[in-house]
C-alpha cells in the first residue's frame, strides 16, 4: 500500500482524494488545506484525517492539488523530504521557475508525475496506441478541439496565467503526445468574443494555434471558453493511410430518430464527468510506477515543454508573428 497525502481540498483535490481512498494499492494518509473545514469535511468523507502541511510531507507520496502558485514550492519540499510527487498542472507559470524546480527534483532523485490527465482518457489513449502501431500510416494532420461549456469568472482569469497556460496547456501536451515529434514553429491567434471581462483582464477566450514539426507534420488546436452544447473534447488524426477520430462523450449512446432527424444526448457537462476514468487511470499509473520503481509520464519535463508552447502562443498573439521554437 502506497501512503499518499493530498494537499488541497478544492475541486480537483476532492477527485484525487476519493480515488486514492478507493484504490486497492493506496492508502489516503490525510488531507491538508489552509481551510481546515474543507480539509476536515473531505477527510471525513474519505475515511481519513485532516493533517498539517508538515505532516503531509511525512507520507511516502504527496499529491499536490493546491493553487498553482504553491506547486513548485511544494514539489521542492516534497523532494527534500524524499516523497514521490504527483502534481496537478502546471508546475508553475514561469518556465525559469519550473526549470529550478526540476533541478531540485533531479538532485533528490524522487519520482515526479504531472497531471496531464487527458493522456489517460480511454478513448484518447486507444487512439494514441493505434496511431503508434501504424494503423493509419504516417501522421500528417492532427486536429484538437477543446471548448468549455462556459467561461470562468474574470477573477479566476486574472490569476490563471491566461487561456494558453491554463486551458490549452492540456492540448499542447496532447499534441506532443500524439505527434511524437517536437514542434519547431507555432502561430497563434486569439480574441475575446465570449466575455468582455476576460478581454479587460488581458486574456482571450477564443483561440487557435497551428504547430509545425521539423518533418512538416501539422497540428491545429482550437479553444473556446463557450460551448452551448456541453463540454466539447475531440481529436482527429489524418494519416497517409486513413483517419483516427475520438468523439465527444455523451451520458448514453442512445439515439432518437423522427421527422426532425437524429438526436443524441448532449456531451457530458464538464471535465469532472468527461475525464472521470482518466483521473482513475493516471492515479493507477502513478501508484504502480512508485511501488514498482519504474519510470512514468507525464514527467516534469513534459510539464515544462507544454508551458514553453503556451508561452510561445502568448507571444505569438501579442506580436501577430509566428514563433520559432
Amino acid at each position: 500500500m502506497l501512503n499518499i497525502a493530498v494537499i488541497g481540498a478544492g475541486r480537483i483535490g476532492r477527485i484525487h482524494a476519493r480515488n486514492i481512498a478507493a484504490h486497492p494499492c493506496a492508502r489516503l494518509a490525510g488531507i491538508s488545506d489552509p481551510d481546515s473545514g474543507a480539509a476536515g469535511s473531505l477527510a471525513a468523507a474519505c475515511g481519513a484525517a485532516s493533517i498539517t502541511l508538515e505532516e503531509a510531507f511525512k507520507a511516502e507520496a504527496v499529491l499536490i492539488a493546491s493553487p498553482t502558485p504553491t506547486h513548485a514550492d511544494y514539489i521542492e519540499r516534497a523532494a527534500q523530504a524524499g516523497c514521490a510527487v504527483f502534481c496537478e498542472k502546471p508546475v508553475d507559470l514561469s518556465a525559469a521557475r519550473v526549470r529550478d524546480c526540476l533541478r531540485a527534483v533531479e538532485r533528490a532523485g524522487v519520482p515526479l508525475m504531472v497531471g496531464f490527465n487527458r493522456r489517460f482518457d480511454p478513448s484518447f489513449a486507444a487512439l494514441q496506441r493505434r496511431l503508434a502501431a501504424g494503423e493509419i500510416g504516417a501522421l500528417e494532420l492532427l486536429t484538437i478541439t477543446s471548448r468549455d461549456p462556459a467561461p470562468p469568472p474574470a477573477s479566476y482569469v486574472a490569476q490563471s496565467g491566461g487561456l494558453f497556460r491554463d486551458m490549452m496547456i492540456h492540448d499542447f501536451d496532447m499534441a506532443r503526445f500524439l505527434l511524437a515529434e517536437e514542434p519547431v514553429e507555432l502561430y497563434a491567434v486569439g480574441s475575446a468574443l465570449v466575455d468582455p471581462a476576460i478581454g479587460a483582464a488581458g486574456d482571450v477566450d477564443t483561440a487557435a494555434v497551428t504547430l509545425r514539426t521539423a518533418s512538416g507534420r501539422i497540428c491545429q488546436i482550437s479553444n473556446s471558453r463557450r460551448a452551448t452544447y456541453g463540454y466539447d473534447q475531440r481529436i482527429e488524426v489524418h494519416g497517409a493511410e486513413g483517419l483516427l477520430r475520438a468523439a465527444n462523450m455523451t451520458s448514453t449512446t442512445v439515439e432518437s430518430a423522427g421527422r426532425g432527424g437524429f438526436t443524441t444526448d448532449p456531451a457530458l457537462p464538464f471535465f469532472l464527468e468527461r475525464y472521470e476514468a482518466a483521473y482513475r487511470a493516471e492515479l493507477d499509473t502513478f501508484v504502480t510506477a512508485v511501488v514498482d520503481k519504474i519510470p512514468s509520464g507525464p514527467t516534469g519535463e513534459d510539464g515544462l515543454r507544454a508551458l514553453i508552447l503556451a508561452d510561445a502562443a502568448t507571444e505569438s498573439v501579442r506580436t501577430g508573428q509566428p514563433v520559432r521554437l
